[in-house]
């Protein structure tokens, strides 16, 4: 047996696997040495647009999108790098929009843990609200046939920046680009539409496709109704470091960093797994379930059907209370009813996306839970509850003898996949 120690909550938990596991991470890259200056450099040299400071006057008004809590980029470095190469610009004319899509406000001590006390002091922050109809406004339809709305600070700035990180995503390929506008900003009938039974549900729509994803094609298209006019998007470690800088017009910049996360976070497998051991790469993505369900679709990539899926994930702030995620596990008895229920036409309840993505998931495998959750939390969501990982481990080796096993300390930040 060796020892693993997977990303869970703000620290690490230790477990023992056997000998022959497969370990997946991601290639290891170091944080940059001076990540300011290669923030700068970016912002100065651009892909396919001048420097940021020649595109911006006084008299702009500017929006800044940020991603919210529950995404762990850097918003304490960049938003100040980003204000201080806009230094000519008054702090007035500036207002920081919290990409929240359906998720709840951030507090504003968790403002502040995010962006750091100065910018909270000194410029306006807007949780984007995507129920509130006086705070959206209709910039168009997409191809898909569905109305667009946006925020409305947003869309009356005359300068727009969106900011966020980049990693493979299980239903967008990849995240940051787009993404930070749609679900980021977007009013919850247009997050319903992006992330119907359908769209969803397509083969395509998955991790590191871009190219065929319909969910990536329909972020996009939402998001050039109303374009950024800058995007600065990073790459990050499993310490949360910045391995690289993205920045410029968005399509353009988007596409190199997705090229580079690929590169460097997709991993091949000569075959599937009898168990996968995943996490959800700690603290802030494991914070809740709801989130939880992409450490286990980066598992299912490589589980074999009627394999078993082990995710470590703290789940500290709950399913959570807020949303409909918990309760629509509840209206109905199995994931394969769930399935069902959810793929009628008209079935359409916000978050019925990352139920839909659980039960396809355990469709494949036996899906257990480590976590901070009651027991009788982790069964309503139709889970199987761990008290002890190695525990756990143990039982299921002796169902299986010989079982291969495959383990993802940091989930999501890296994404295997069959050959």
């Amino acid at each position: 047996m060796k020892h693993v120690a997977l990303a869970y909550g703000k620290d690490t938990l230790s477990i023992m696997v056997p000998d022959r596991a497969v370990i997946i991470e991601p290639r290891h890259l170091d944080g940059l040495n001076a990540d300011k200056a290669a923030v700068q450099q970016a912002l100065r040299q651009p892909l396919g647009t001048p420097p940021l400071k020649d595109l911006v006057t006084a008299s702009d008004t500017i929006a800044i999108v940020i991603s919210d809590l529950t995404r762990p980029t850097p918003n304490h470095k960049l938003i100040p790098w980003l204000l201080e190469e806009l230094a000519h610009i008054p702090k007035e004319n500036f207002v920081i929009i919290n990409g929240l899509g359906s998720h709840r406000a951030n507090t504003n001590q968790e403002l502040v843990q995010m962006l750091g006390q100065e910018v909270v002091d000194t410029v306006r922050i807007i949780n984007h609200n995507a129920f509130d109809p006086e705070e959206l406004v209709l910039v168009g339809k997409n191809s898909y046939g569905s109305d667009v709305y946006l925020n409305k600070t947003y869309v009356n700035c005359t300068f727009k920046i969106v900011t966020g990180f980049i990693e493979p995503h299980f239903f967008a390929g990849f995240s940051g680009g787009p993404k930070g506008i749609c679900p980021g900003i977007a009013g919850i009938s247009t997050i319903q539409d992006f992330h119907n039974a359908q769209m969803i549900g397509h083969r395509n729509s998955t991790w590191g496709i871009i190219d065929g994803n319909i969910v990536q094609d329909a972020a996009t298209q939402n998001c050039l109704l109303a374009k950024p006019d800058f995007m600065l998007n990073v790459t990050l470690n499993g310490q949360k470091e910045i391995t690289g800088v993205f920045a410029g017009e968005l399509l353009n910049a988007h596409r190199a960093g997705c090229a580079f996360v690929k590169d460097h976070a997709m991993f091949p497998v000569d075959q599937p797994f009898d168990i996968v051991i995943t996490t959800n790469s700690g603290y802030p993505l494991d914070q809740n379930l709801y989130q939880t369900v992409k450490g286990m679709s980066a598992a299912a990539q490589i589980v074999k059907q009627g394999g078993a899926i082990l995710t470590c994930s703290e789940c500290s702030d709950g399913v959570p209370a807020h949303g409909n995620y918990g309760k629509i596990l509840t209206m109905k008895a199995t994931p394969q009813e769930l399935l069902a229920m959810i793929n009628t036409p008209e079935f359409r309840l916000f978050d019925q996306w990352q139920v839909q993505a659980q039960a396809m998931i355990q469709q494949k495998a036996d899906c257990y839970l480590y976590s901070s959750l009651d027991e009788q939390i982790v069964k309503a969501a139709k889970l199987i509850p761990v008290a002890n990982p190695c525990g756990a481990i143990t039982q299921l080796l002796a169902k299986k003898s010989g079982a291969s096993v495959a383990v993802l300390p940091q989930g999501p930040l890296s994404i295997p996949y069959v050959r």
